[in-house]
């Protein structure tokens, strides 16, 4: 699928996180801790399953390869950092911060983002099911070649998000509030919630023939 111009149709492309790491030291811990402070660390092929990272800071780093099953990151900051192929069901990350960062590859399950705040953000490749950001907040933020399984952005903030060669399958928007969001470019586009809060995105006009059936069924229209 081309990539469209986010400027066309009146609507404000996102401003992609621009993430030059410096040189990285290999993180030796065992595990993470609350509260902790990570500064220029490469976690590679960890195994953080399980683990207590609630509050902690990532600055300038790389994870790459890493189990995050059930890992609890509650309130964490991650900043200028690049996440690579990380893959786990039941990551906690509710109210969390990420600023200016490259999430590549993923394959996650029931991620817990609801309240976390986004900006800058680039989600690349990879499958994410049950993405939870309900009442989240998301600016600058492109979904790229990835599949979303049944996305929650109830009562979700969107300011100039981009859906780019990507499958949105199922998503909640119910109480939604959207500014600049772009749509155009996921297929299949289905919405099983929240139609009525599209105002402030732009759809194609296939787009439009696709979801006639439900906004139909959602004005109490009856097609014969």
């Amino acid at each position: 699928m081309a990539r469209r111009a986010a400027g066309a149709a009146g609507v404000k492309g996102a401003r992609r996180p621009e993430v030059r790491l410096p040189p990285l030291e290999p993180w030796r811990e065992g595990e993470l801790e609350p509260d902790g402070d990570y500064d220029g660390l490469e976690f590679r092929d960890r195994d953080l399953t399980g683990q207590d990272g609630a509050g902690a800071r990532f600055m300038d780093c790389a994870l790459t390869g890493c189990a995050v099953d059930g890992t609890a990151l509650g309130r964490a900051r991650v900043l200028d950092s690049v996440l690579t192929g990380l893959r786990g069901v039941g990551t906690r990350l509710a109210e969390a911060t990420l600023r200016d960062v490259e999430v590549v590859d993923a394959r996650l399950g029931g991620t817990q983002l609801h309240g976390a705040v986004l900006e800058r953000v680039v989600i690349r490749g990879g499958k994410i099911d049950y993405l939870n950001l309900r009442e989240a907040r998301l600016k600058d933020v492109v979904f790229e070649s990835c599949v979303l399984v049944e996305p929650d952005f109830a009562g979700a903030r969107l300011e100039r998000v981009e859906f780019t060669d990507c499958a949105l399958k199922g998503a909640d928007f119910g109480g939604a509030a959207l500014r600049d969001v772009d749509l155009r470019g996921a297929a299949p586009l289905e919405i099983t919630r929240g139609l009525d809060r599209l105002s402030g995105a732009v759809i194609s006009t296939g787009q439009l023939l696709d979801l006639a059936p439900v906004l139909a069924a959602s004005l109490g229209i009856r097609v014969m």
